[in-house]
């Protein structure tokens, strides 16, 4: 059996996740600073390929530099945005919906606690 390259090795484990494998491509490049592979992914894949805060990317990227240090080589991951993707922008609030936020918040644990028996507070 032949040898797998970094290459094939980011696209058998990012195939393994996606819904759509065949919009699955990696480019490889070679500078100073060791082996680039770029990951292009179909746009509605994005989310299953980074998972939740990240995990998923860097899980893949833990796994890339294993097979980097088998090969003697440093190899980094790089998740290509689909073009015309957005990122959701962090919501800004003004003080006054602060303040409101703030008083619900403590609006409902006092609702919480009232509605604990009173023996479970003693």
């Amino acid at each position: 059996m032949a040898e797998m390259t970094d290459q094939d090795f980011v696209e058998m484990v990012v195939k393994a996740i996606v819904d759509e494998p065949s919009k699955v491509s990696t480019q490889r490049s070679v500078d100073e600073m060791g082996v680039l592979v770029e990951l292009t992914v179909a746009p509605e894949d994005m989310g299953k390929i980074i998972g939740k805060e990240g995990r998923t990317a860097k899980a893949v990227r833990t796994l890339l530099r294993v097979f980097g240090a088998k090969n003697n080589a440093r190899i980094n991951l790089k998740i290509v945005e689909p073009e015309g993707s957005e990122r959701p922008e962090k919501k800004e609030y003004s003080e006054e919906s602060k303040e409101e936020a703030a008083e619900e918040k403590s609006e409902a644990k006092a609702e919480d606690v009232d509605d604990v028996p009173t023996d479970v507070l003693a």
